[in-house]
Order: structure tokens, then C-alpha cells, then sequence
């Protein structure tokens, strides 16, 4: 496969490490053709690691100047990664990837995939301890996306499992964590979503295998929905990530 495109890219808008032009000039060394730029949406009630509501406007500029100036090079495109609870709509980019990184819970919002601890203590006092009742709420959050137009890529589908590769927190295999993925891939399926094949994790050190699991990438194919890979990457070294490794889940 000629790996010629990545679309899930942050930058120092957000959390990333690099500028945007830093970017731009390591994916056209590495013979990209087109690049696409999804820097965090602004939360107001965490602001630590997305774009900045004030901001907002020169990342659209920046990201405009720098297609302007490499335009006979690489196809330079703006997005966004819409966070389930961003303040502000996905509107004017060229495409939106939705995540979802908190559940909103009791009155307050539980992060996701911030840190083992975190999630663990969150779900002990939001769910009573049972991460089947968390991993229905989190793809019923998931599949919100399908209702969203401007959402065209579904961000790492089963983001919940980031410190549980190998079942440490919960049973994949459970019938009700199952029934709450499969229920939320057919709603974005039959919505014409496409679903990331994310090495971000990987790249990060804290998985070994891509999101989503294979199963889950099976059942998309055989429901007839579309995969791209994306490596979620937050330095320019690591653009397209492991996808020469990955490239068969595609197939």
C-alpha cells in the first residue's frame, strides 16, 4: 500500500508538540500527499488540552496560509476533533472527527482516558464499580456522532479500553459490552461514518494493538462500512504510525 495520506494530526494549538508548519515539513519529507490537521475543539470546562476559544480563529488562518504556501506539494486540509461535549459546533472545517474523551455523570465530567486511576475512581463513584454499566454509557456517547453531520470520521471507536488491553478492567468478551459496540457501530454504519484504525496508543506506549480491536474492525467490514488509518499523532515523528504494519486490517 502507498501510504499517502494522515488526517488525525494535533499541534501546538492543543496538545501537540509541533507547529503546524513543523508538520507540514515532515509529512512532505515523508512523500505525503495529503494532510489533515484536527487539533482538539475547545471544552470549557477543561481547557488543558484543546484549542482555545480565542484561538479558534488563527488556527483556521494558520492552517489556511500554510495550503496556500504548499499547495503545489501537499493538500493541506482543516479540521477539527469534536470532542462529545466540545462548546463549540463542528462548523467551517473541512471535516470533524468525533471522540469522545468524557462521560458526563453526576453532575461532573469523567475523563476517559486520562490516566488508569482516574478512570477506575470514576467509575467506582459514577457506575458503582461496574464497568459493564460504563462501557454502555460510553458507546451510547459514541454513537451521538451518527446524528451529527459535520462528523464524517469516528475517532477511536473504543477508546474506554486504553489501560485495559488485555482485559485488566472489564471483559470485552461480555455479552453486554458486545451488545452497547455493536449497537453504537450499526447506528454510525447506517450513517455513512467512517471509523479511524487509530495507532496513537501505540505510538504513546500505552497499547500494543490499534483502536479499535480486530473484531470490532471485522464487524465493520462485514457491515459494509468504510476504515482509514490515522496515528493520532501528537509529534511529527510520528506521522502515519505502524501503518505499514497495520495496513491489512483494511483489506
Amino acid at each position: 500500500m502507498n501510504i499517502t495520506t494522515d488526517l488525525h494530526v494535533h499541534t501546538t494549538f492543543s496538545d501537540g508538540l509541533n507547529t503546524p508548519e513543523e508538520v507540514v515539513l515532515s509529512a512532505m519529507n515523508m512523500g505525503l500527499r495529503r494532510l489533515g490537521f484536527s487539533d482538539h475543539s475547545h471544552t470549557s470546562f477543561d481547557e488543558t488540552w484543546c484549542v482555545h476559544r480565542s484561538a479558534i480563529p488563527l488556527y483556521r488562518r494558520t492552517i489556511h496560509d500554510l495550503r496556500k504556501k504548499y499547495a503545489d506539494k501537499i493538500d493541506i486540509l482543516c479540521g477539527i476533533e469534536q470532542d462529545r461535549y466540545a462548546s463549540e459546533p463542528p462548523e467551517g472545517y473541512d471535516y470533524a472527527i468525533g471522540s469522545v474523551h468524557y462521560l458526563k455523570a453526576g453532575g461532573e465530567f469523567l475523563p476517559v482516558d486520562e490516566s488508569r486511576e482516574v478512570l477506575e475512581r470514576g467509575v467506582q463513584n459514577y457506575f458503582g464499580g461496574d464497568f459493564a454499566s460504563f462501557a454502555e454509557s460510553y458507546f451510547e456517547n459514541v454513537a451521538y456522532f451518527a446524528d451529527v453531520p459535520e462528523v464524517n470520521i469516528v475517532g477511536h471507536f473504543d477508546l474506554l479500553t486504553k489501560f485495559s488491553e488485555c482485559g485488566e478492567l472489564f471483559d470485552e468478551n461480555a455479552p453486554r459490552y458486545v451488545s452497547s459496540w455493536r449497537t453504537a457501530a450499526d447506528r454510525l454504519i447506517d450513517a455513512g461514518k467512517t471509523f479511524e484504525i487509530n495507532t496513537g496508543a501505540i505510538s504513546r506506549g500505552y497499547r500494543t494493538s490499534p483502536y479499535p480491536r480486530k473484531c470490532i474492525v471485522d464487524y465493520i467490514k462485514i457491515r459494509g462500512g468504510r476504515l482509514i488509518l490515522s496515528s493520532d499523532c501528537h509529534r511529527a515523528s510520528d506521522l502515519c504510525y505502524q501503518f505499514e504494519r497495520w495496513e491489512d486490517w483494511l483489506k
